[in-house]
């Protein structure tokens, strides 16, 4: 694995650290490439029952390296097309946190923008210290924005306000983003690993196959119609109810004790 990216598993939570603090953790090709490489393969872990991005350092990710850019080797190739098929293989980061079969947390401190913004918003939740600050930023470098960050905000603040966020380039701080629904939580940036870790390993510790199903569920909830989200929560439900988890959940709660979860 890249140096850009480091990688640790502990307690079932598996934490992704993107590693350029000297950069704000900017994006680099061989950044995205570990994240490409290692994503799936957590997806796949047994030993894995949630996944926590962050980024070393005092800030998440500033997203593109601005220097890379003036230099016109942000993601190599020499054509538009080349240019743009290199740009979206990338970004395929951004759907494997969004649709990954197990919870996704953002850690984020300091900065978050652009891209780094994007692959925030990407995750199912975002724990965020009282130092974080958030920022399209794209308007601010003549972009128009990537990795899925149209997307997600307008998922999150509606389209007024994402479409505001774009063309402003406005930074919003940590309880400015908890108002608006960008974060789910701020805690003091002293106790942002216990709380983000200790909710993670809480996730980890839950029923993994009806987490895997309720992600469903809300993605299809995002651009589907009320009818077939009542199809799959009809069929996900009743395949959650012949799991091991559901049977163990139902017998502790009768025993007035807490599940054990084990995954099946």
């Amino acid at each position: 694995m890249s140096q850009d990216l480091l990688e640790s598993v502990n307690d079932g939570v598996a934490v992704l650290t993107l590693n350029r603090p000297d950069r704000l953790n900017a994006m680099s090709v061989p950044m995205l490439d570990a994240l490409l490489a290692a994503l799936p393969r957590l997806a796949e872990d047994p030993d894995v029952g949630a996944v926590v991005l962050t980024g070393a350092g005092r800030g998440f990710c500033a997203g593109g390296d601005v220097k890379a850019m003036a230099e016109g080797r942000e993601f190599g190739g020499t054509g538009l097309e080349d240019k743009a098929q290199g740009l979206r293989a990338r970004m395929e980061v951004s759907r494997w946190l969004h649709e990954m079969p197990k919870p996704t947390l953002a850690m984020v401190r300091g900065a978050a923008a652009g891209a780094g913004l994007s692959l925030a918003l990407a995750c199912d939740l975002r724990i965020a210290s009282d130092t974080a600050r958030f920022a399209t930023a794209f308007a601010r470098v003549g972009y128009s924005g990537d990795f899925g960050g149209s997307w997600f905000l307008t998922q999150l603040v509606g389209t007024a306000k994402a479409r505001e966020l774009y063309y402003t380039a406005d930074i919003v701080d940590a309880q400015q983003a908890l108002a608006l629904g960008i974060v789910n939580r701020v805690v003091p940036d002293a106790r942002l690993e216990e709380e983000t870790l200790g909710l993670a390993a809480r996730l980890a510790r839950g029923p993994r196959v009806a987490y895997r199903y309720m992600k469903r569920n809300f993605n299809a909830a995002e651009s589907g119609p009320l009818k077939d989200a009542l199809d799959l929560e009809a069929w996900h439900h009743t395949r959650c109810g012949m799991t091991e988890d559901h049977r163990e959940a139902a017998k502790a709660f009768v025993e007035k004790r807490e599940p054990v979860f084990r995954g099946r």
